[in-house]
């Protein structure tokens, strides 16, 4: 892959990493267009961007889970929220181990792209109509917190957003905007850990992947901010996003069919 296609691709992670419309389905998309697909190896290098991106955000409700599990605080809101996302990580780590080479093989074929867009819709759609309990992440047992798992691990399906399936089922489960977002991006940092370490291990890392991670890294800050603040903020904006993927979706089932 050649310096500019890499850097294409480093920008529509780390602008779309932080809506509900599947990063990793744009990217194969985006590489099909260009005629420069990214592995999965790079693909894992561009996520350990955002997930740079995602400890500098949260950096202090971070700090608080930490603090309070390894000082033994284990009953506090914090403490839970910690041991609710470990638990949520379980069926994506466990879907990870066993598909994750065939998904990787089909990731460009715009018949299962197209299929996983339009899940993706019908999954906003559901997500923008639900009702607010307003309840904090703490507050979710961790039987819905296992339920939400268990949407993110279908992420591994391309065109499934992750975001969009985590923040939906948040929302569904009553939570306040802010707080399916704090959880869904806080969700993402045992998933992406594991899978580097799968994939690079005590391996070096190429070189030329530390650019288009810089660039994820820094576009990743501005635009999840963005997002953060101004756009999921309101669970009614995920129509949109929904009519987007369902339009999406049905023009790659076309051109798959083609």
């Amino acid at each position: 892959m050649d310096l500019i296609s890499s850097l294409i691709l480093a920008v529509v992670q780390g602008i779309l990493e932080w809506f509900p419309v599947s990063s990793s389905g744009h990217m194969a998309l985006v590489g099909k267009l260009i005629e420069s697909s990214a592995d999965f190896a790079f693909e894992m290098a561009l996520n350990f961007g955002t997930l740079m991106a995602v400890f500098v955000y949260f950096r202090k409700d971070i700090i608080m889970i930490v603090r309070d599990i390894l000082n033994g605080k284990w009953l506090t809101d914090n403490s839970k929220l910690g041991f609710l996302i470990l638990v949520a990580s379980i069926p994506a780590g466990i879907f990870g181990f066993i598909f994750r080479s065939y998904f990787d093989v089909i990731s460009g074929n715009l018949f299962i792209l197209g299929s996983g867009w339009l899940v993706t819709s019908v999954v906003l759609f559901i997500g923008s109509f639900s009702k607010s309990k307003n309840k904090n992440a703490s507050q979710l047992s961790y039987f819905r917190a296992f339920v939400i798992g268990i949407t993110q691990a279908f992420a591994i399906i391309p065109g499934v957003s992750r975001s969009g399936m985590t923040l939906s089922s948040g929302l569904f489960f009553g939570l306040k905007e802010k707080q399916a977002i704090l959880f869904s991006y806080l969700l993402a940092i045992p998933v992406i850990i594991g899978a580097n370490l799968v994939t690079f291990g005590n391996k070096v890392i190429s070189a030329d992947f530390l650019l288009p991670t810089i660039v994820t890294f820094v576009i990743g800050l501005v635009f999840m901010n963005f997002s953060f603040k101004y756009v999921l903020n309101d669970r009614k904006n995920l129509k949109w996003f929904g009519i987007y993927t369902l339009l999406l979706g049905i023009v790659s089932l076309i051109l798959g069919a083609v």
